[in-house]
């Protein structure tokens, strides 16, 4: 498998990874370990991108990476709106460890103003939606620009997902892909 473990030590990153708690859209756990993984093309891009932040005098937070197609299915079970989240039978760049929900922390970690929250399906997480402040349009500029000049591709809808441009090449993995599974267990 080549998808690489990310981690505060490894890539100098802060880790909330959301699905694995109840602070999300769901309401409830969807992951049962919290864990970032990313493919290793998509790790690369994401050191490029930590350099460039850093460079900046900022740091990333990560939200989430991959997500089991088992994720996915749980999520689009939940709210199956294809304009937030990708349909499971097409596969998503997240189940593909191709890509990262994220954005950027100063250094006294605290998230820039990005005019939502992660995760809000509304318009008003649109990149270039113009009901937002000023200073958050500037915020989502940066990361933008940032994740873009690294080598990420990004999805209009959402002002915090970043893509391999290719991401649909690589296969859609689940959770029995990983050496340790980050699903809860079901009983049967």
């Amino acid at each position: 498998m080549s998808l690489i473990s990310i981690t505060p030590d490894s890539h100098d990153v802060e880790l909330e990874i959301v699905y694995a708690t109840s602070s999300n859209f769901t309401g409830a756990p969807v992951y049962g370990r919290a864990a970032c993984y990313l493919h290793e093309e998509a790790e690369a891009l994401l050191r490029r991108a930590v350099a460039i932040a850093q460079h900046m005098g900022f740091r990333l937070k990560i939200f989430d990476a991959f997500r089991p197609v088992e994720a996915q299915w749980a999520l689009w079970e939940h709210t199956p709106d294809p304009e937030f989240l990708a349909d499971p039978r097409r596969g998503s760049p997240h189940s593909r460890g191709a890509a990262v929900d994220l954005t950027l922390i100063d250094d006294h970690g605290q998230e820039l103003e990005m005019g939502t929250a992660f995760d809000e399906f509304s318009p008003l997480s649109h990149h270039g939606n113009l009901d937002i402040n000023g200073q958050a349009q500037r915020n989502r500029a940066l990361l933008i620009g940032l994740m873009s000049a690294a080598g990420w591709d990004f999805y209009r809808n959402e002002w915090w997902h970043y893509q391999l441009f290719d991401a649909k090449r690589l296969p859609v993995l689940n959770d029995h892909d990983l050496d340790e599974p980050m699903m809860p267990e079901t009983s049967i």
